[in-house]
């Protein structure tokens, strides 16, 4: 019985991990747009956002991203979440990023928070 009782556990907390792993890992998706002839002006800090998967798109080598995600500015960070674009912080016309890793990962968590 104490046999049973200790597979049936071990059973139960495998489920209850991979219900929590669904519920909390939506797939939240960073994308930093840039290009080889900008990288003076790369986002520094887009590797220190948390609870995401960050890619780096350069432009000149993958025009066909760069339509489709419209990218008209370089630097542009994109916030995707289970694939659809939920915001967008674009570079001035000096082409330096103004939004801060604050903002960044407070959109990132807010997108989080609205799992639960």
């Amino acid at each position: 019985m104490k046999e049973t009782n200790r597979i049936f556990g071990i059973y139960m907390l495998m489920i209850l991990l991979i219900l929590l792993a669904n519920v909390s890992y939506s797939q939240i998706v960073v994308t930093h747009f840039n290009a080889e002839w900008n990288k003076p002006n790369k986002v520094k800090f887009i590797g220190d956002l948390t609870d995401c998967e960050i890619v780096y798109v350069d432009i000149a080598a993958s025009p066909k991203l760069q339509a489709k995600h419209e990218i008209i500015v370089v630097p542009t960070v994109v916030i995707f979440k289970d694939g659809e674009e939920v915001k967008r912080f674009q570079a001035d016309i000096s082409f330096a990023m103004k939004a801060t890793r604050e903002d960044m990962q407070t959109e990132i968590d807010e997108l989080l928070m609205e799992d639960f």
